[in-house]
């Protein structure tokens, strides 16, 4: 039986440059409101307008604070304690609070250093200041590819995150501001102060991994000729809630994104069971909303997880919910980890400076299809101390502070942008292409690696009560389940 536990990131997982730039049928009779206010995803059937199901809304004490006609989904909120059981009828097919199903963002420590080496004037990617310590980059031919094309400023990529620093030297140019919005509470503000980051600089790091500019200062970007918009999806609790990811998914689909980022996942539950009928609306108004995103030419890349989970293989799952007491539950093949194991979604597992799989990273056959840099600060020592500089290096915010700089963060969250930069610089290069074609062809210009031997665990001294911690066994061929088809190659796409 595959026990699944919520594992946690190593410390010393992030270090911070900063250095302080400034930067319808009859309706049933509603009860009377006599609870805490509450938000509610209202679903539509399928194909159907929301009218009706808005009608029901009011009817039962709630009010509508979005409408997503295109999908048949709404977002409301009433402090009815009977709202679900009022609420359901006919133009209504589901419904389901969210209130206890956000999901915490992980987030690294910080560690401050002297920041001179930050600033250099130079107009090469390889020579941008910190560049030599990117050795992310490299290992996906970054430079190569820059040489033919660095990206197109007409190819935008979403960043469905804790939100982008608009101050940060690395990203004040880079940013689609007319295209950046908060959805925060499931509705779209565009003030710019909504979208910066208040509580995480999350956002910031994955922004600087995919579009960092070369600018003589910082960090480059997998794409520096493209653009970002930030696109906020995090709480100042540091929490993902269901309606704040379907705005953002309708939100990049309507303002022309070719690509978005998604380094979270949905519900403070691992994995979503469809069979749980709390559960089940959610899973369903964020599979509306990806599809429709892809059908508005959207390709959608998402982290598979550091679980270190065997996603093609689970059945009891013992670490969630992240926001109150674990519980132990059984799950199968019904519970899925969302938004990486969605249809049409590129699900991405991380490597470290070996290439080979990081210790933390969750795997599965047939759910991931490419491989990226995540950052491995714990293989030189065999899990016992952190190497932080193996982690991956990008634009940071310190929100103590208010201040902008570059630092070091490791995870699945930072192996997905690695990707979605390389599909952006494979749009760029080669326009025209659907979401389906460019995740094809960024599986087929992948290059292949083979699985270890063996049960495979580079740090066995991380726990000295559980060496086998960490144990993964890889299954495949060619494309398998550490490595998908391979790792991504952004001269490949571009060339």
């Amino acid at each position: 039986m595959k026990v699944i536990r919520r594992k946690t990131l190593a410390a010393a997982s992030a270090l911070t440059l900063g250095i302080g730039l400034a930067v319808t049928g009859g309706l049933a009779p509603a009860a009377s409101a006599a609870g805490p206010e509450t938000t509610y995803l209202v679903l539509a059937p399928q194909g159907a307008k929301t009218d009706r199901a808005a009608a029901r809304v009011a009817a039962a004490d709630g009010t509508v604070v979005a409408r997503y006609d295109q999908i048949g989904v709404l977002v409301a909120r009433s402090a009815n304690p009977r709202f679900t059981t009022a609420v359901a009828g006919a133009g209504v097919d589901s419904v389901a609070a969210t209130a206890g199903l956000g999901t915490a963002l992980e987030e690294g420590e910080t560690v401050e250093v002297p920041a001179a080496d930050a600033v250099r004037t130079t107009a090469d990617a390889t020579a941008e200041p910190l560049f030599a310590q990117q050795w992310d980059m490299p290992m996906m031919r970054v430079p190569q590819a820059h040489a033919v094309n660095a990206g197109s400023p007409d190819v935008v990529v979403g960043v469905l995150d804790s939100g982008i620093s608009s101050t940060h030297p690395d990203l004040a140019s880079q940013i689609a501001k007319d295209k950046s919005a908060s959805c925060v509470g499931g509705v779209a503000d565009t003030t710019e102060a909504a979208w910066n980051p208040t509580t995480s600089d999350h956002g910031t790091h994955v922004a600087g991994t995919i579009a960092a500019a070369v600018n003589g200062v910082g960090v480059t970007g997998v794409a520096p000729g493209v653009k970002v918009a930030a696109v906020k999806v995090v709480n100042d609790d540091g929490y993902i809630f269901p309606e704040a990811a379907v705005c953002g998914f309708i939100w990049a689909a309507e303002h022309g994104m070719q690509v978005t980022n998604n380094s979270y996942y949905i519900d403070p539950w691992e994995f979503n069971c469809r069979n749980d009928a709390r559960q089940r609306p959610v899973w369903q108004a964020v599979q509306r909303a990806i599809r429709y995103s892809a059908s508005k030419g959207v390709l959608n890349v998402a982290s598979a997880g550091n679980s270190n989970v065997d996603l093609q293989h689970k059945t009891v799952d013992e670490g969630s919910p992240n926001n109150g007491t674990p519980e132990t539950r059984e799950i199968n093949s019904a519970c899925l980890d969302l938004p990486a194991e969605a249809p049409g979604v590129v699900t991405v597992s991380a490597v470290g400076p070996t290439g080979e799989k990081s210790y933390y990273s969750s795997y599965g056959q047939g759910v991931v299809e490419v491989t990226a840099p995540g950052g491995d600060t714990r293989f030189r020592t065999q899990g016992a101390r952190s190497t932080t500089t193996d982690a991956i290096l990008s634009t940071t915010f310190n929100t103590a502070t208010r201040t902008n700089g570059w630092g070091y963060k490791q995870g699945t969250s930072m192996s997905s942008p690695h990707v979605a930069g390389v599909a952006a610089l494979a749009v760029s290069a080669h326009p025209g292409m659907n979401p389906g074609q460019l995740a094809a062809f960024l599986q087929n210009t992948a290059v292949a690696k083979p699985c270890p031997a063996g049960v495979y665990n580079p740090v066995p001294l991380f726990s000295a009560a559980d060496p086998h911690l960490y144990d993964a066994t890889c299954s495949g061929g060619a494309r398998n389940g550490f490595y998908g088809a391979g790792m991504v190659d952004a001269y490949n796409v571009v060339r």
